[in-house]
């Protein structure tokens, strides 16, 4: 069964704006810690950022600081991801996950469950 499913990726012009949204099957993953990680063709698979379960941390990659705002909705079940100022090097595939701890993780390896990915693609 698929635990988490993302929505939300599409094409965009450089500059522009997409929010992702990432919804759990299962009401347990409130109480996990979530993390977005993005692959673009050719590349690994590189965090993005993460959220502890109640919101109140989060941490971000170097290339998305400051443009990049991950939130979560507990009540919904949601977390989300704003993704501001985009550039063509965003583009790649982005993936929701989430170990089953309420903790931010140090490794991707400690994410547990994963989404199939939504496309975001930023046109220049």
């Amino acid at each position: 069964q698929v635990q988490l499913v993302e929505s939300g990726g599409g094409l965009v012009q450089t500059g522009g704006s997409l929010r992702l949204s990432c919804a759990a099957s299962e009401r347990t993953f409130s109480n996990y810690a979530r993390g977005w990680f993005r692959q673009a063709p050719g590349k690994e698979r590189e965090f993005v950022a993460s959220i502890n379960w109640s919101g109140e941390r989060t941490y971000y990659a170097e290339a998305v600081k400051g443009r990049f705002t991950i939130a979560r909705d507990n009540a919904r079940n949601t977390v989300s991801l704003q993704m501001n100022r985009l550039s063509p090097e965003d583009t790649a595939v982005y993936f929701c996950a989430a170990p089953h701890v309420s903790y931010i993780p140090e490794y991707t390896h400690d994410y547990i469950s994963w989404g199939q990915g939504t496309q975001v693609t930023v046109s220049s």
